[in-house]
């Protein structure tokens, strides 16, 4: 590492912001055809809502593959490869100004929750942050040797290839026990199949703590729905609580166990719903609800019936809010379910079980990796 220099981001690189949206700009979007608008939320959940008409927008607002995309304005710091489509103003292109650096090593560079949390803490604003092009043009990031960047990035690139692959394998078995689910107790379910509610197959359904204890710099790991992932909570973005905090929030019954489910109950309710495989190291906030299940009814099967889109649309009378829509527990331990005779379960469990070992798998080889 003798070899590595320094300089400031601005040193080696240009800055090209996206394209604003006004009241001389909104013509431009349409709902198909033409270029994905890539704004900040698109690229984070990987979706485009909205595409533009290419033909009157400036070629420097246009991102390619190749391009490192670098969101700019509220949650800043986030960093995109590989995303073709038209940039919004809150995010700017980095456009190497020479052969001293090489986009990926300059990727991962940005891609760590230090570099996020860095770049987060010098921005502008208390509400907004905003990471203006002069605050980010004085950035320090290392320089290596260009032949050492290539090798840095081969590996860890190499890396986000089998996490990107082990994702995508959890994702189609996760479809495979929905579509399983439906052939054993959606087409198939019967008249004399009793008619219960979540409360009937739980021994508790309850959220998190209602109170926030104060954050600590060194402590122990409290979760909301932000922290949430298809299979599990990420203790690395979880706010930190002290020790006397956190046993006292196991004490009232915040800790999820082995075999509970855990769905976000506010804000994107039901985007997240799993089940846990081991009791979780961790505290949770009212923004997550738990379903402690009894033996009526398979955890792993009951968690699949809420995965279903079905379900969530069948939910949507028992959530209230305009701005952030929650959903409301009275009402949920009421929401009515059929419930499949017992030997119809275990069959089922069968088929579904190794098919939810090989995703738990899959996400601690994920957590390895990463």
């Amino acid at each position: 590492m003798n070899e590595w220099q320094e300089a400031t981001i601005g040193e080696v690189a240009d800055f090209v912001q996206g394209l604003a949206l006004n009241a001389k700009t909104n013509h431009l979007l349409v709902k198909t055809g033409g270029l994905p608008l890539l704004r900040i939320k698109d690229l984070l959940e990987n979706r485009v809502e909205f595409f533009v008409d290419e033909s009157n927008v400036p070629k420097k607002c246009i991102a390619l593959e190749h391009d490192l995309i670098l969101t700019r304005t509220g949650q800043v710091g986030f960093v995109f490869m590989g995303k073709k489509g038209v940039l919004h103003n809150n995010c700017f292109r980095i456009v190497p100004k020479s052969d001293r650096i090489f986009l990926p090593f300059i990727y991962w560079f940005f891609n760590r929750k230090s570099s996020r949390e860095y770049l987060t803490n010098i921005a502008a604003g208390s509400v907004q942050p905003d990471l203006t092009h002069k605050i980010f043009t004085e950035v320090e990031i290392p320089l290596p040797p260009i032949d050492e960047q290539k090798a840095i990035a081969s590996v860890l690139s190499s890396l986000d290839d089998k996490i990107d692959l082990l994702h995508r394998q959890n994702t189609t078995l996760e479809s495979m026990s929905e579509t399983l689910f439906r052939q054993w107790f959606g087409d198939e379910a019967q008249e004399n199949w009793e008619e219960v509610t979540l409360e009937d197959v739980s021994l508790r359904i309850t959220d998190g703590s209602h109170t926030s204890p104060l954050n600590v710099e060194f402590g122990l790991p409290m979760a909301s729905v932000k922290d949430m992932y298809q299979w599990g909570i990420d203790t690395s973005t979880c706010r930190q609580i002290s020790k006397d905090d956190f046993y006292e929030l196991i004490r009232t019954d915040c800790r999820p166990l082995k075999n509970d489910i855990l769905i976000a109950k506010d804000g994107s309710y039901l985007k997240h719903v799993f089940v846990a495989e081991t009791d979780l190291d961790v505290v949770i906030l009212s923004s997550i609800a738990i379903i402690r299940p009894n033996n009526k009814y398979h955890p792993l099967l009951l968690a699949t019936f809420l995965k279903l889109d079905s379900t969530r649309v069948a939910m949507e009378n028992i959530v209230t809010g305009a701005v952030i829509p929650r959903i409301v527990l009275k009402d949920f331990r009421k929401f009515p379910i059929t419930l499949p005779p017992k030997e119809l379960q275990e069959a089922a469990v069968k088929m579904i079980a190794p098919i939810y070992a090989k995703c738990w798998e899959n996400n601690r080889q994920i957590q390895t990796l990463e």
